[in-house]
C-alpha cells in the first residue's frame, strides 16, 4: 500500500484451522524436523523486509532463521524477494523478472495482501493472483507444497498510524482476505499460520512500532517467528 509515498505499505496445517503452540528457542528438535541445511526463500512486502527495523536480523524471516538453527534445524539465512508497497500483482511481476529459477528451496514463506486491502482490490482478483503465487512459491519448493509457509495478514489498522480511519472496517477487510487466502491453501495442502491476532494486540502499544507509527519493531515481530517455526517443526 503506499501510504506516505510508499510507506506500508490464520500456525495451522492446511488440514485444520486451529493455530500450533508456539515454540520456544529451548524447545529440542523433533523427528519430523527438515534435514539441513535448509535454503530458506521468502516473499511478500513490507512485513517480510521488516520496513523501519534497526537492522535485517530484525525481520522477522531472519529471526525464524535464527532461532530454528538455535532449536538444531539448519534453516539457512533467506534469499528475500519483497518490497515495500507491493501487492500480488506487484510480487507476481517481480518474480517474473527476478532471475530467481531455483527449484531446491527447502522453505519458501509467502506474506503479501494487505497492500491489496488497502488498495481496494478485489477479492475476486486477490484469489486469482493469490493462487498464482502459491504455485509460484511450490516451484521454488521443488514442487513440495508441503514445505511453503504462509503468513496471514497483519492488521495495519489496528496501528497508531490507522488512528481516526475505520478501524472496524479495515479489520472486516482483512479478515476476508484471510479467509480466502486460508481456503486457497487448504486447497493445496499449504501450511497457513495465523499472525494477525499478534498485530491487533500491538495497536494498543506504540512501542511495538518503527518510528512511521505504522510497520512493527523486530520484538513485535518475534511472535510470529516463533509461530511460524512451529510449523516449520512439522514438515518433514
Amino acid at each position: 500500500m503506499r501510504l506516505l509515498a510508499g510507506l506500508l505499505l490464520f500456525v495451522a496445517a492446511c488440514t485444520s484451522a486451529a493455530d500450533p503452540v508456539p515454540m520456544s528457542p529451548t524447545t529440542a528438535p523433533t523427528a519430523t524436523l527438515l534435514s539441513g541445511p535448509v535454503p530458506y526463500l521468502a516473499l511478500g512486502d513490507s512485513y517480510t523486509i521488516g520496513q523501519g527495523v534497526a537492522s535485517a536480523a530484525d525481520r522477522w524471516p531472519n529471526q525464524m532463521a535464527t532461532l530454528a538453527r538455535a532449536q538444531g534445524l539448519d534453516v539457512r539465512p533467506p534469499d528475500i524477494i519483497a518490497k515495500t508497497g507491493w501487492t500480488t500483482t506487484n510480487l507476481l511481476d517481480a518474480l517474473a523478472t527476478s532471475g530467481n529459477t531455483r527449484t531446491d528451496y527447502g522453505l519458501v514463506s509467502l506474506l503479501i495482501g494487505v497492500n491489496d486491502q488497502y488498495e481496494g482490490q478485489s477479492i475476486d482478483v486477490f484469489r486469482s493472483e493469490f493462487k498464482r503465487l502459491l504455485g509460484r512459491a511450490t516451484v521454488f519448493a521443488g514442487g513440495r507444497a508441503e514445505r511453503v509457509l504462509v503468513l496471514s495478514i497483519p492488521d495495519w489498522g489496528q496501528s497508531p498510524f490507522a488512528s481516526g480511519m475505520n478501524r472496524p472496517l479495515i479489520a472486516q477487510q482483512i479478515d476476508q482476505f484471510n479467509a480466502v487466502a486460508l481456503e486457497e491453501c487448504q486447497r493445496v495442502g499449504i501450511v497457513f499460520v495465523n499472525i494477525t491476532p499478534f498485530t491487533r494486540s500491538a495497536g494498543a502499544d506504540p512501542t511495538q512500532f518503527v518510528d512511521d507509527g505504522l510497520h512493527y519493531t523486530g520484538i513485535s515481530m518475534t511472535p510470529w517467528a516463533q509461530r511460524a517455526l512451529g510449523a516449520v517443526k512439522q514438515m518433514r
